[in-house]
């Protein structure tokens, strides 16, 4: 298999940098970006000096004000983030027509493989393009270098907010070994949580236990589990303006049903399908569609996003499940079902639950 060459770019708080270009008067000031201002609002991003300050993403804005009194606290502004995402792809174009993009969230993968001789070695591309979205953009980001995706966004997890990693061919075991389990893209709270119990901190921790050891804890997903902590993924960077194909699963029933039992039944086995699907590609799923066909010929169709993105199946199912009671309002039997996961996107990575202090 031919050895590949993974670009990461990241722009550090990237809702923040851009409300920084529109508004020179934030710089270096504490900043919070908030969904909306009612009483229940969240945070959608912060500037360092808040994270520094404790503040973090999904934080209600009442408790991060008591972190952080001084800070500035600026409503979302999705159609500045979207056109900044433009002008990063636009930067990074030159040099690979694979760029994939996460959404509006400053994150660039860029698949330099076989480029070398057009522009040299990878390092020296990351350079390149890190100096055009400073002279364009005005941005700093961070970039890494790596056989994979998700090594190459670790590396950038360990440099922030500023700095370069690369990882060589053959070292990415080695580079997760000593690192926190909740830097691996795709480890999720529930997991930590697991993890903790069992003293499991390090992600070399976790690469001693087996595939059997992990399928005990964590069932369908300890394949997925095993590769992550060893570095392996691999999954392919798109290219430019390709989206992730959404993940469909279907349920025909043998006797047309309104049991409670056997619907929950057949929407759970659809979810576990999904997840084994979502893992295999390395991917997340923000939203889900449930879609009912009746007896009597009548379909009713539902859906809601997925907030964290996920392709956990317990969390999955949990979304799904409130899907199907907003769209099971009728008496009638149900004859099909279908699950749709979409919207999909690279896992992130967990923030950690304790203080290494």
């Amino acid at each position: 298999m031919r050895e590949r060459s993974i670009i990461h770019i990241n722009v550090a708080d990237f809702a923040v940098a851009v409300e920084r270009l529109v508004d020179r008067r934030l710089k270096e000031r504490s900043v919070i970006i908030a969904h909306d201002t009612a009483i229940r609002a969240t945070v959608y991003d912060m500037s360092e000096e808040a994270y520094q300050n404790g503040v973090r993403k999904g934080m209600a804005l009442r408790r991060a004000l008591r972190y952080c009194r001084d800070t500035v606290v600026l409503p979302l502004h999705p159609f500045r983030y979207e056109r900044a995402m433009v002008q990063l792809l636009k930067c990074a174009l030159p040099y690979s027509p694979l760029i994939e993009k996460s959404d509006h969230d400053g994150h660039l993968f860029v698949d330099v493989t076989g480029t070398g001789r057009l522009f040299g070695p990878p390092p020296d591309i990351a350079w390149r393009i890190r100096k055009a979205i400073r002279a364009n953009m005005g941005f700093d980001p961070i970039w890494s270098v790596a056989s994979n995706k998700l090594v190459a966004k670790v590396a950038t997890r360990m440099v922030k907010p500023v700095g370069e990693y690369v990882v060589g061919a053959g070292e990415e075991a080695c580079f997760m070994k000593p690192l926190p389990i909740h830097l691996v893209p795709g480890i999720e709270r529930e997991d930590l949580k697991c993890f903790r119990e069992f003293n499991l901190t390090r992600t070399g921790h976790v690469a001693n236990l087996s595939m059997g050891q992990l399928y005990v804890m964590f069932g369908n997903r300890s394949h997925s589990l095993y590769n992550a902590v060893r570095g392996i993924d691999p999954s392919p960077v798109l290219s430019v303006g390709q989206e992730h194909p959404m993940v469909s699963v279907d349920h025909t029933f043998g006797n047309d049903t309104n049991t409670a039992t056997s619907v929950e039944g057949a929407l759970y086995r659809l979810v576990e399908k999904a997840g084994i699907d979502l893992r295999k590609q390395r991917l997340t799923a923000r939203r889900i569609r449930i879609v009912l066909d009746y007896s009597d010929g009548r379909r009713m169709t539902r859906q809601a996003t997925v907030d964290p993105a996920t392709a956990n199946d317990f969390r999955l199912f949990a979304v799904a499940k409130r899907v199907l009671e907003r769209a099971w309002k009728r008496r009638v039997r149900i004859r099909h079902m279908r699950l749709t996961c979409h919207r999909l996107t690279y896992p992130p990575a967990q923030m950690a639950l304790f203080s290494e202090h």
